[in-house]
């Protein structure tokens, strides 16, 4: 169904208005039962009031779109909102009565007011506050027919109780009348004002303004006395309004940049015109013969002096004097700006100019210092320089002169003054006679020239450091000469030496004399060592290098533990020279070379000399057995164990069974038998193996006495092998008691230590806390890595750390486990 009846139509665009207002067409149709039906078509059903339509079926009284003119010419508007169909009609009409006149003629106080039809509305509310009537009887007259209008209202979205528009700012009661009470104008017997009007519309304009207002637009038409033109009225301007005017131009100068820059074709006139900014077209003004002449009326009178050239000249000229002196405003400002800029420089070269002047100051003197220096370092000189006077001239340049002396180029100055001076105090020193010669004149001169920052073990180094340079080139070569002559075999002088200037020569040359010249030497004597012809045991001569070199000498050990094997390779245990040989060793060596060692070169030896043991309890001889027990120290306890059980013990049980068989004298077993077993250390005794034996011991000596029954019994053997063997036991539990109660005090000690110190432990920390408490080796392996990893021996079994986690070394890969299970794999 076509809508046009609801919508107006602009006759040239075709724009569509919203309409509400009731037309005779309306009127006469609507009580008519013979008007034309309209069937609503499916596209009509489908898009609604979208639906396109022909304009055939539009209602008669408000026509339909009219066809477009395609070949008039176009028509620009300006830029702009465009108005309301209703607002250019009445424009329209309203131009052709009047004269146009521009915008900016008119007095701002003539404008009229815009109707504010609102009240006190706001888009938040459902109505107007005078809403308050019912509107129940409101349309009652449609019950008598089909109700089209509510149909109508209903379709365009009106809800019944609110007001009409989009935002139902329309009043919701009609207008009611208010009789007057003479036949006077309107406003004669005051407001007639409605209450219903005051509730919709409370805002009202005072009387004296609604006076005034009508005043200003009456004196409009008032005709001049004079029967000319007003005068013009002139607005001057001071100097200090244009230049506040430039001042607020030129903040707003850069908002309009990009406005700036738009390109405006104007085609509002007789030709074509092209602005390049939208101020070009604020500020055109009319040309003379640009507009058409109007025709002269009658009561018009023609101007007698027109000159609109000279009014444009003489506005340039005005406009070119405003900017002038806006301009000069400008350039003050600037150059004041500029006096105060230059006067901070003044300051600020004025600060320099008197720090430079103190430094220029100073430099002189300490080049005048330098100078005397040099002066009596001359030969001939009758006061000549010591190495202590320059020490102080040095210390005093550094107190009183310390920027100048830390930005001076100290190697050089150094190298003029000072090391003529330490090759003369060095020059008749012998290091292993006098080691402590020179140390505490060259610990001043390191506080003197050492740079402050680190420096690395290169020789590139020496060029920005000029107390290395010193010791390189000057403390060295003596070093180098000593060195060359000394015996490694007579190391106490060399270490004296080395240890009374540690804390003063360089690390990196310090490593250098260890490296280059200890270490070769060192090594060489190795080489040349014979264990067997040499009367001076190696470890006195080796063993003084350690707290220095420590771990240098590693690639040493191996050569000495080869000749060390080689040299025990017919050796007898009874031989006790190799024991105070290998003693010393033992704290150096690794604890796995060490037992390596050990078990190939020593064990076996003692594994013989036990087997040559005979044991007669008639006539025992002890001298095998001693030269074994004295290695006790020396290897582990389980290679002794592994010894005893081994080689000692099957022959020890077999001659005690075959004494019991032949009806022996149980004191004397008693005794025997307490006599080997005092033989053993404590240690030794504690290793359960040690323990199954002797035990085993007693319970073949109460099975004796207990299968006895029929033949003689010694009196009161029983009771003394009982009593013995109860006695025995009970130690064993004293000792495991004591031994618990020890290591309960260890745990209780170690964890007061570690509140005490409340350290942080890592993995590493933890692993080697369980180690120290099972009595298990925990050390790394020097020079040993698995993918960048550190190896360490736990016990016998090498493991690495990674991530928390233990790594225990397989048949082909590592394997993880547990700390629990890597203890119970050590012991």
């Amino acid at each position: 169904m076509s809508m046009s009846h609801l919508y107006g139509t602009d006759g040239d665009d075709g724009v569509e208005m919203e309409s509400f207002e009731v037309s005779d067409w309306d009127l006469q149709n609507e009580f008519n039962p013979h008007r034309q039906r309209h069937r609503q078509t499916k596209e009509e059903a489908t898009y609604g009031v979208w639906a396109e339509r022909d304009s055939d079926e539009e209602r008669p009284s408000f026509g339909g779109k009219r066809s477009r003119d395609y070949s008039a010419p176009v028509n620009f508007v300006s830029a702009g909102l465009r108005k309301a169909a209703a607002e250019e009609l009445s424009d329209e009409d309203s131009d052709e009565d009047e004269k146009p006149v521009k915008q900016e003629e008119i007095p701002k106080e003539f404008v009229p007011k815009k109707l504010k039809t609102g009240g006190n509305f706001k888009p938040s509310q459902k109505g107007f506050v005078g809403g308050s009537k019912s509107f129940v009887d409101f349309g009652s007259w449609e019950r008598h027919t089909k109700g089209i209008g509510q149909k109508l209202l209903q379709k365009m979205g009106y809800v019944p109780g609110r007001g009409l528009g989009k935002n139902a700012q329309g009043i919701i009661n009609p207008i009611e009348a208010k009789q007057r009470k003479g036949k006077g104008a309107v406003g004669a017997y005051g407001s007639e004002r409605t209450p219903q009007s005051l509730q919709d519309f409370p805002v009202v304009d005072s009387e004296e303004e609604a006076e005034e207002e009508f005043q200003k637009e009456l004196s409009q038409w008032r005709k001049d006395p004079n029967g000319g033109k007003k005068k013009p009225k002139y607005s001057y301007k001071t100097v200090e309004e244009l230049k506040a005017k430039g001042r607020i131009n030129k903040q707003l100068a850069a908002p309009q940049k990009e406005l700036s820059q738009a390109k405006v074709i104007d085609m509002t006139g007789r030709e074509q015109k092209v602005y390049y900014s939208y101020s070009q077209i604020s500020h055109k003004h009319n040309i003379p013969d640009d507009s058409p002449q109007q025709p002269l009326g009658k009561d018009s009178k023609p101007q007698g002096f027109a000159l609109p050239e000279l009014e444009h000249n003489l506005q340039l000229l005005i406009d070119i004097t405003e900017q002038e002196i806006i301009q000069s405003d400008r350039q003050l400002q600037y150059e004041r700006d500029m006096v105060v800029n230059l006067s901070h420089e003044i300051q600020k070269m004025a600060e320099v100019l008197s720090h430079e002047e103190k430094a220029i100051s100073n430099l002189s003197k300490v080049l005048d210092m330098v100078e005397e220096c040099e002066r009596r370092m001359q030969p001939g000189c009758e006061n000549p320089l010591t190495l202590d006077e320059c020490a102080k001239i040095f210390e005093t340049l550094q107190d009183k002169y310390y920027e100048e002396y830390r930005m001076s180029d100290r190697v050089d100055l150094a190298v003029a003054i000072v090391y003529p001076l330490m090759k003369e105090y060095f020059k008749n020193w012998d290091p292993l006679k006098d080691c402590t010669y020179g140390t505490e004149i060259i610990a001043k001169w390191k506080s003197l020239l050492e740079n402050d920052q680190l420096l690395s073990h290169s020789g590139q180094d020496l060029s920005t450091d000029a107390f290395h340079r010193l010791m390189w080139e000057i403390w060295m070569p003596y070093v180098r000469n000593i060195v060359a002559r000394w015996q490694p075999r007579n190391c106490g002088s060399m270490v004296d030496f080395l240890d009374s200037w540690v804390n003063v020569v360089p690390v990196w040359i310090l490593d250098n004399i260890l490296d280059q010249l200890i270490f070769p030497k060192l090594q060489k004597e190795v080489e040349s060592w014979n264990p067997l012809t040499d009367t001076v045991p190696i470890h006195s001569w080796i063993h003084p290098w350690l707290p220095l070199m420590q771990a240098r000498l590693e690639p040493l050990y191996s050569p000495i533990r080869n000749k060390l094997a080689n040299a025990l390779q017919k050796w007898h245990p009874s031989d006790s020279s190799a024991k105070l040989i290998l003693q010393p060793w033992k704290d150096v060596f690794t604890p796995g070379s060490w037992e390596a060692f050990m078990v190939k070169n020593i064990v076996p030896k003692l594994g013989m000399c036990l087997n040559e043991l005979i044991i007669n309890p008639h006539q025992q001889h002890m001298d095998a057995f001693y030269w074994v027990i004295d290695w006790e120290g020396m290897i582990s306890v389980s290679s002794l164990v592994g010894l005893l059980e081994k080689h000692f013990f099957p022959k020890w049980l077999q001659v005690l069974c075959s004494w019991l068989s032949n009806s022996p004298n149980y004191e004397e077993i008693t005794k025997w038998y307490l006599g080997w077993k005092s033989m053993f250390s404590d240690q030794v005794l504690a290793h359960p193996s040690i323990k199954d034996k002797f035990n085993e011991a007693l319970d073949i000596m109460n099975r004796a006495v207990s299968s006895s029954v029929g033949g003689y019994m010694q009196p009161g053997a029983r009771e003394n092998i009982a009593y013995l063997t109860h006695t025995e036991r009970r130690k064993d539990f004293q000792y495991e008691a004591m031994q618990e109660r020890r290591e309960a005090e260890n745990m209780a000690q170690r964890g007061i230590g570690a509140a005490a110190g409340s350290v942080p432990m890592n993995f590493k920390d933890l692993i080697q806390t369980k180690a120290e408490e099972h009595n298990i080796v925990f050390m790394p392996i020097i020079g040993k890595r698995h993918e960048g990893k550190h190896l360490y021996t736990f016990g016998r079994i090498v493991i690495y750390i990674d991530r928390g986690v233990v790594f225990v070394q397989g048949e082909k890969t590592w394997v993880p486990t547990s700390l629990q299970s890597l203890i119970d794999m050590a012991k």
